[in-house]
């Protein structure tokens, strides 16, 4: 089997939810900004645009519907092809204190699979992310994607013509898409992300990542990322073993070694592995084809 892929398909994950709009100057907060980076991001070759929105105030994640609809108006009214995919890993998360089991403490944000997924539903971007699983993001902070939970939501998202994109973070979440996918709750082609790097979830490794690919469903669509310096390491792997690539300011601040980057420079970087590799950079209307997306407008 010829396991490279030789037409790949680029997302920028251009600000994420993490606390970094202190750490660089390049980190969008604003929709405004937010959707300028996304814009940037396109012009330099991505095709997909994967966006959170932010404070504008504090800086920090936010799971606001008027933000999310600015950030979509702007990339749309701006006319630059790019698909859009918003995050839906908001009003999953739970804080707990061990002292005081039952209770969620101040910052969690759990809500009904409805409301995690309304943004997307009322705004109807190409994509929007299901994070599979529960994943454990800190000491006391983890993420509720059970079954009933994704079942709803993607059917929600789906009634509507927008593609779930499976986030899984370990093995275990791919079994879960897996068994969903057999009853039928995902269209075809499915359509992961496999994210490496974060805590004590999947590491960078490519024997992890050739593992959590070799139990993908046959025919989906797959792509991958890692975190900080080896961002760049795995665009090479994961096109050498068949998949897409992410990058993005969400998941790497850095160019090079003390160099701060912007979406743009990393998408420019990336593509220049890419194309090195022999591979041919997809544009925004062939990923649509790839994927069978909702045409836009």
């Amino acid at each position: 089997m010829d396991e490279m892929n030789n037409e790949v398909v680029i997302t920028c994950a251009v600000t994420g939810g993490g606390d970094t709009a202190g750490k660089s100057p390049h980190v969008p907060v604003t929709p405004k900004q937010i959707a300028a980076a996304a814009i940037e991001a396109a012009k330099a070759g991505a095709a997909i645009v994967h966006c959170h929105v932010r404070n504008p105030e504090t800086g920090q994640n936010a799971f606001k519907a008027e933000l999310f609809a600015e950030l979509v108006e702007r990339i749309r009214e701006s006319e630059t092809d790019v698909v859009i995919n918003l995050t839906g890993g908001n009003g999953g998360a739970i804080l707990i204190d061990d002292n005081k089991p039952g209770e969620w403490q101040e910052g969690s944000d759990l809500t009904t699979p409805e409301g995690r997924v309304a943004h997307a539903v009322e705004l109807l971007p190409e994509i929007c992310t299901l994070d599979m699983g529960l994943i454990n993001f800190g000491e006391n902070v983890a993420y509720l994607g059970n079954d009933s939970a994704l079942r709803d939501m993607a059917k929600r998202m789906q009634s509507v013509g927008v593609k779930p994109e499976l986030e899984v973070f370990d093995v275990g979440p791919i079994m879960q898409a897996r068994k969903l996918m057999d009853e039928g709750v995902f269209d075809a082609p499915p359509m992961f992300q496999l994210c490496l790097g974060i805590g004590v979830n999947a590491p960078t490794d490519t024997k992890v990542m050739l593992a959590m690919r070799d139990i993908l469903p046959d025919g989906a669509f797959w792509s991958s990322f890692g975190i900080s310096r080896h961002q760049m390491p795995m665009v090479a792997k994961s096109v050498a073993l068949g998949g897409n690539v992410r990058v993005g300011l969400e998941d790497n601040l850095y160019l090079s070694r003390g160099v701060l980057a912007n979406n743009g420079q990393l998408v420019e970087k990336a593509r220049t592995i890419i194309e090195a590799m022999g591979a041919r950079v997809l544009t925004p209307a062939e990923a649509r084809e790839k994927l069978n997306l909702r045409k836009p407008g």
